[in-house]
């Protein structure tokens, strides 16, 4: 959970209970005044769905690998202070996952559309091979998602992402967040990360196609090269369409970004959303001021049963 000023990862360890980690946002990356501002936050969006999302699954798997060490690191009731949100070796991992992102998404799409072209003769259709481009780069995104929910942990993560979604919406919609009550709401919500990479491969295409014609070296530098463009047309796109989910139209255009939140959320568990409801309640406290330590990986008693995540 992310609110303004902090972020906040919630597992449950080998034995059951939750662990939540908390520390403020780099105010490098959100907190100056360039980073908030219109078509420039949209990079800070692209980080949360990416850098954000893969330092939190290596604090899960970290957690989950302390079996043997959990007691040694208790004190005062938690735990040390987590480092997998620290150092080199994880910097390292999250500069190769996002450069792999990039490359398969953006790079590679351009290089298929490119071999299409040339092997149907007909490369002087410069519309047809963005075309190709651009059902390739979404046929990738939805692939990818949907191949990758048949293996079993990917499939419980999905569910812990709709336990999130549910959360957020119980708490927007000022209910109880307690799990039953949680439990009620949709799995969908209009400002999901799903939605913004979508977002960003559709609103791709439509720029990639204003460009002139071009060698494929310098094509598929122009991918990488406008990806911040992109990611800042797609946030405002994303920010405004969901203000405006009581507009009819608006309702309609966002529908494909809602229909690919079902690959990647699913029915959570009443243990799933404790988990859901523990990250979001930690980070709450710290944006209001509450007298909470940082960057630390607190042990919390598991308010219902359930296996370790």
């Amino acid at each position: 959970m992310r609110g303004s000023r902090a972020l906040a990862v919630a597992v449950r360890d080998p034995q059951g209970n939750i662990v939540v980690h908390t520390e403020p946002l780099n105010a490098k990356i959100y907190g100056n005044r360039v980073a908030r501002m219109p078509f420039v936050r949209g990079l800070t969006m692209l980080w949360d769905a990416l850098g954000l999302g893969i330092k939190a699954l290596m604090f899960s798997a970290d957690v989950a690998l302390e079996e043997e060490e959990a007691e040694d690191k208790k004190s005062d009731g938690g735990k040390e202070a987590s480092k997998v949100f620290e150092g080199p070796m994880q910097w390292g991992t999250v500069l190769f996952s996002l450069t792999f992102s990039i490359l398969l998404f953006f790079v590679f799409p351009t290089f298929v559309a490119r071999v299409a072209v040339n092997l149907l003769q007909m490369s002087q259709y410069h519309i047809l091979e963005n075309i190709i481009e651009g059902l390739v780069r979404l046929g990738l995104l939805i692939g990818y998602v949907w191949v990758i929910a048949f293996m079993p942990d990917i499939k419980r993560l999905y569910r812990y992402h709709g336990a999130e979604h549910k959360t957020i919406n119980a708490y927007e919609a000022g209910a109880d967040l307690t799990p039953a009550s949680v439990a009620r709401f949709p799995l969908e919500h209009p400002r999901c990360g799903t939605a913004f990479l979508l977002t960003v491969v559709v609103i791709s295409i439509l720029i990639y196609s204003f460009l002139p014609p071009m060698g494929l070296a310098l094509r598929m530098a122009s991918r990488i090269l406008l990806l911040p463009v992109i990611a800042g047309v797609a946030y405002e796109f994303l920010r405004f369409s969901a203000a405006h989910q009581d507009n009819a139209f608006i309702r309609l255009i966002t529908k494909p970004n809602l229909a690919l939140q079902h690959l990647t959320t699913a029915e959570p568990d009443e243990s799933m959303l404790a988990v859901a409801i523990a990250a979001f309640d930690r980070m709450m406290a710290y944006e209001k001021g509450q007298d909470l330590v940082p960057n630390t990986a607190v042990l919390v008693e598991a308010p219902l049963g359930g296996a370790a995540s």
